[in-house]
């Protein structure tokens, strides 16, 4: 009933809805809850502070993964993007 409520299609529901979770996908989840924990409302955090506060949580990571982790969730640091 919902899909039809939507207008949607049954095939690629249930396409996407038997795909199964990767580890890989699993482990930035993981690791992207940590990162979300250690910088709940203070912004003045920069993402190398914030890979040392996950790795005392015990997520440990470099610090290129954080900045990606941040970048790709669109968690803009205390700093922020430069504009031209």
């Amino acid at each position: 009933m919902p899909l039809r409520a939507l207008k949607g299609s049954r095939r690629p529901y249930y396409r996407w809805r038997n795909q199964q979770v990767t580890e890989a996908e699993l482990v930035e989840a993981y690791r992207a809850n940590a990162l979300f924990n250690e910088h709940p409302d203070d912004r003045t955090f920069g993402y190398r502070p914030l890979a040392d506060e996950a790795a005392v949580a015990g997520e440990v990571m470099c610090r290129r993964t954080v900045w990606r982790i941040c970048r790709d969730n669109q968690w803009f640091l205390a700093f922020g993007k430069k504009r031209g």
